[in-house]
């Protein structure tokens, strides 16, 4: 988080933090106290997973548009092959973006990765197998968002970076032209 921001500054989408960080905690909540009261693995792994499979598209579809402005995709061509599409907001867009949402986003991406390795390690260390395979499909859903927002923050900042140096280069092209115009 930039310590240089004011330090009254609230998030500017609370709605969509809130779901951003809703379907995370209750899909890790369910997964957890669930065996407080079900003894149903298939109850608990269809709810968990759905809870998960919500987190996913939230966080794929809204708050990653909203809350840091990229969206990624995965499309399939004619050839069988797998294709990556990014889109994300332009430079001044981007840079307006709010720290705390942006700050929110990312953290709780992560730290809901690692909470779902977490639980899968404890599910080895119980010998629950089963239990194995919910924190395998959680945590697939959550790194498919990681690797896929990772890569499309790469892309924009790239983006960014050919736009500079276009933007360089024209001007040094068109303030060489003008002087030996005049010439």
């Amino acid at each position: 988080m930039d310590l240089n921001q004011a330090v009254g500054e609230n998030y500017a989408n609370p709605k969509t933090c809130f779901f951003h960080v809703l379907f995370k905690a209750a899909a890790l909540a369910f997964y957890i106290l669930s065996t407080l009261f079900f003894d149903s693995f298939v109850i608990i792994f269809v709810v968990t997973v759905i809870l998960a499979a919500l987190d996913f598209w939230v966080v794929k579809n809204v708050s990653g548009r909203i809350l840091v402005g990229l969206r990624w995709w995965n499309e399939i061509d004619e050839k069988g092959e797998s294709l990556w599409k990014f889109e994300s907001l332009d430079q001044q867009s981007l840079s307006r973006m709010n720290k705390k949402d942006s700050w929110l986003f990312w953290w709780t991406l992560y730290i809901s990765a690692v909470a779902w390795i977490i639980l899968g390690i404890f599910s080895v260390i119980r010998f629950e197998p089963d239990y194995l395979l919910i924190t395998g499909v959680c945590l697939s859903l959550s790194i498919a968002n990681i690797v896929g927002f990772t890569k499309c923050r790469k892309d924009a900042k790239k983006q960014i970076q050919t736009f500079a140096s276009q933007t360089i280069a024209t001007r040094l092209s068109s303030t060489i032209q003008s002087a030996f115009s005049v010439v």
